[in-house]
């Protein structure tokens, strides 16, 4: 089918859909199986890993950084040479479930198929039918830049062997509905572990400390989800997951980075009722073990200096006791992202500056601006410490070296948050 016939047949689904109104369309398809795909779709964030900066939305080229290598994403439109407009349900559903492609060769772990393989059945068909609306494209993604030999997709046989669990989520006895819907998205679609559980040398997610904090990527720092008071949401309420969720932002934080896309390409799009379910079992995972044994004392020249800086640098919005400006700056006081285990996402926001989410509930979309240019590691390095030790905080010092390799990293990749603003609309 040519180019042209395709577009001419994505076309005429969606006038099919509209007109339908509820109707039979592609396939024989119902509308509402369409709709429910659609927001499979969102709940999973496909958009966001599966379309580059100035690409057509879903067409792949997306690429993802690993500490192997460079993995580009695949194309998920309907081509048929370079999409999967050839597959059938149950090829999409074997890639989703078992992380093998319609040509029996495996996927690599960037996509995360160790969550989605908790998806159901139907779930996963929902998504292929929403998927296969879309307009075809024809896009072939640049060839993985992996470290030898990992370009042998075969050694992942042993990977999985290794780390893989298949099977799909299995509604836990004596816990509520309402529990177990949240269980299933944050461990199935929403896959929330792939940032935010610590990886292993072999990218394998450590699962005995799931949620306590990991790699985001780029640089960027995913914090503890789990019940700590300090690095984590143990000060959270339901409903204060729920507003950062739905908004980016709440009494105590704001979204930055990564973050941000996620708010901006999925978790808005969520219903109330499954935001609740999501916080709800979010909000039962026990506090990880911290290690209080290390002093935290930081010198008091350093805080100075710290000071010194915020006094010049910070204070005209994040006021002088550090609790920020209500539904305009974000609070550093007391804000368990300011204290998460790790400061690379603060160290990023400050060096590049960042957006915050900008949805229809909360269009304010105000910005950070850069000090990469005006700040040295040093300078950074002492006002992050003293933001994350002053007014009740306490968390580690951050080093000179550490703000270096982030600068390195965000000359390497640049902002993110460009990307995050052009693909909110899909």
């Amino acid at each position: 089918m040519s180019a042209h016939a395709q577009h001419s047949w994505s076309a005429a689904v969606m006038a099919a859909l509209v007109a339908a109104s509820g109707a039979a369309a592609a396939q024989g398809l119902e509308f509402t199986q369409i709709q429910r795909g659609r927001y499979i779709s969102k709940a999973a964030d496909c958009i966001s890993c599966h379309t580059v900066k100035g690409g057509k939305p879903y067409a792949g080229g997306y690429p993802v950084e690993t500490p192997f290598g460079t993995i580009y994403s695949a194309n998920i439109t309907p081509d048929l040479e370079t999409g999967i407009g050839k597959w059938s349900k149950d090829d999409f559903y074997r890639a989703m479930h078992e992380g093998i492609r319609r040509d029996g060769k495996h996927i690599y772990p960037a996509c995360p198929y160790p969550a989605f393989t908790k998806m159901t059945r139907e779930d996963v068909d929902a998504l292929k039918d929403y998927l296969d609306t879309l307009e075809p494209v024809r896009a072939q993604r640049p060839p993985n830049a992996l470290i030898w030999p990992l370009g042998w997709r075969s050694l992942l046989a042993g990977w999985n062997a290794l780390f893989f669990h298949k099977g799909e989520y299995m509604p836990v006895d004596g816990k509520s509905e309402v529990w177990n819907r949240g269980a299933y998205l944050v461990q199935g679609a929403g896959h929330c572990a792939a940032c935010h559980t610590p990886r292993n040398a072999l990218g394998a997610a450590q699962d005995d400390k799931a949620l306590q904090g990991g790699d985001a990527g780029e640089s960027w720092y995913a914090p503890s989800l789990t019940g700590h008071p300090r690095d984590g949401l143990g000060g959270w309420s339901i409903q204060d997951i729920v507003d950062y969720l739905k908004t980016g932002a709440n009494d105590d934080t704001a979204s930055a980075g990564p973050m941000t896309e996620v708010v901006m390409n999925s978790t808005q799009h969520l219903s109330d009722a499954d935001l609740t379910a999501i916080a709800t079992y979010l909000k039962d995972i026990p506090a990880q073990q911290i290690d209080e044994s290390q002093p935290r004392d930081v010198p008091g020249t350093v805080m100075d200096r710290g000071k010194a800086l915020y006094v010049d640098q910070c204070m005209g919005c994040h006021m002088a006791d550090g609790k920020g400006q209500k539904n305009t700056f974000p609070p550093l006081a007391g804000s368990a992202p300011i204290q998460a285990a790790k400061p690379q996402t603060l160290i990023q926001v400050v060096l590049g500056g960042d957006r915050m989410a900008n949805p229809p509930l909360r269009p304010t979309g105000l910005g950070m601006p850069a000090f990469d240019w005006k700040l040295s590691d040093q300078d950074v390095a002492d006002v992050l410490t003293y933001i994350r030790n002053a007014w009740g905080n306490q968390a580690a010092a951050v080093d000179p070296g550490q703000v270096g390799d982030v600068r390195k990293a965000l000359k390497e990749y640049g902002p993110r948050y460009q990307r995050l603003i052009t693909q909110s609309s899909h």
